[in-house]
């Protein structure tokens, strides 16, 4: 029997979800994971019925309830410490830039939303690329690269060989970026690569690609002017 359940949304689409998963595999929590396929218009009476904020991701574990994904990487640590880098100074940036992620980032998360089962580029014609989500993405980029230069030597993620719950918290805006491809620098391209090829980004992927075709939404499959 599992110490809980971990509710989540379509792996298409649910870009915090894909967070509150990485977090519950690397810390090898013990859990059910249930999908609950969005319906739209929203909200969906499925998540709201057992979700205190009626969204996922929603973790019920050894009799704690947590929700938000940056929470439930903060969860997780407790049983997985490596989720966040060792050194103190190292720490404490991850954790800010997390946060920044968790509550930044907007323009961007709006106009490119996450699709795995869609390729974008060609099909935009330029959708979505607004000065707001241009200025998004130099701030992605620039976070990155510092971040990068200071604490990730050694490694493709962002604190190096490990990959941490910052880069969590950061895989599903990479996923747009993947599927959306505007102009991005060479390192960003590389850190993109790296977290898709990680065994567990690459799981939820397979995960997301064999989901019932009966779940997709019509809004988030198809563009419009």
């Amino acid at each position: 029997m599992s110490d809980g359940t971990l509710y989540i949304g379509n792996r298409r689409y649910s870009s915090w979800s894909l967070r509150g998963w990485l977090a519950v595999k690397m810390a090898e929590l013990d859990v059910e994971v249930t999908v609950i396929p969005f319906q739209r218009p929203g909200p969906t009476p499925a998540i709201a019925s057992v979700s205190p904020n009626g969204l996922v991701p929603f973790l019920s574990h050894q009799g704690a309830r947590v929700w938000e994904s940056l929470a439930i990487c903060d969860y997780c640590a407790e049983f997985a410490p490596s989720l966040w880098p060792a050194d103190r100074v190292a720490r404490a940036h991850a954790k800010s830039i997390a946060s920044e992620m968790h509550a930044g980032f907007r323009d961007l998360r709006q106009a490119m939303w996450m699709n795995l089962g869609q390729d974008f580029a060609t099909r935009a014609a330029g959708k979505g690329r607004t000065p707001s989500v241009f200025a998004n993405i130099a701030r992605l980029e620039a976070l990155w690269a510092d971040t990068r230069a200071r604490f990730g030597a050694g490694g493709p993620f962002l604190f190096g060989p490990d990959f941490t719950a910052a880069d969590i918290m950061f895989a599903p805006v990479v996923a747009r970026l993947l599927t959306w491809q505007p102009i991005l620098s060479v390192d960003t391209l590389a850190y993109c690569a790296g977290v898709r090829a990680h065994k567990l980004v690459a799981e939820w992927y397979d995960s997301a690609a064999a989901e019932d075709d009966g779940w997709r939404i019509e809004a988030y499959e198809t563009l419009t002017d």
